[in-house]
């Protein structure tokens, strides 16, 4: 029973690792917010981390329950999010350009704006998107079956799982600064727009396998 519960945290791992995908949501999210001091990236990093590890818990263990209570399904969530990321890439790829390798701090309010928006859009659906949904979703569905002790147990591998990539995620969004120091000055605008324009692609493929998976329901 313990071996089988603990088989969910590498299973949890691996199925979730791709799709947080902590480097490369730590070179959107640097772009999303641009120069601010090393503290702002900080705490971005930890509240970020420790709402990712709450809202994956929340649908863990609501989250299909929720769904049924509004009437929604898996692929319309996908369409949903997947609409919401490239609308947000849609909007950075025509923002103005930033003023690239500035080293002038900026503005108590404008570093503290980016904190306004720590859950949407920075913790949804940047690091926890409908792909995350859709895996917890099954992953609990899976962790149910048996008996309660070893549901309880896969339950809590899960959530294991959760913490070890919440850290990556902090470690990764804490240096990403560090990252913008290895960019040259008249690259950091070329390097935002191409970041722009890859999430807009990520959230047109989520919402076009949302849409497929609506069209074939059609079809049959």
């Amino acid at each position: 029973m313990l071996r089988h519960a603990l088989a969910f945290i590498p299973l949890a791992f691996a199925a979730l690792l791709p799709l947080v995908n902590p480097v490369g949501s730590a070179l959107i999210l640097l772009g999303m917010v641009g120069h601010a001091p090393p503290a702002v990236y900080r705490q971005l990093a930890a509240r970020i981390a420790v709402g990712m590890v709450i809202f994956v818990a929340v649908i863990e263990l609501l989250g299909s329950w929720i769904l049924k209570f509004f009437g929604i399904s898996l692929p319309v969530v996908q369409v949903g999010g997947g609409l919401t990321l490239a609308a947000m890439g849609w909007n950075m790829l025509n923002a103005r350009d930033a003023a690239a390798g500035s080293d002038t701090q900026p503005p108590l309010s404008d570093a503290a704006a980016p904190m306004d928006r720590v859950f949407y859009p920075l913790t949804f659906p940047l690091t926890v998107g409908p792909g995350v949904i859709v895996v917890v979703l099954t992953l609990s569905a899976h962790a149910s079956g048996g008996r309660w002790q070893a549901s309880l147990l896969a339950h809590g591998a899960i959530l294991v799982a959760t913490l070890m990539l919440a850290l990556l995620v902090y470690v990764s969004y804490a240096y990403a600064p560090k990252l913008a120091r290895l960019i040259p000055q008249h690259a950091f605008n070329g390097v935002q727009r191409l970041i722009s324009f890859i999430l807009l692609c990520i959230g047109a493929q989520i919402a076009w396998g949302g849409m497929d998976t609506l069209m074939r329901s059609l079809r049959h």
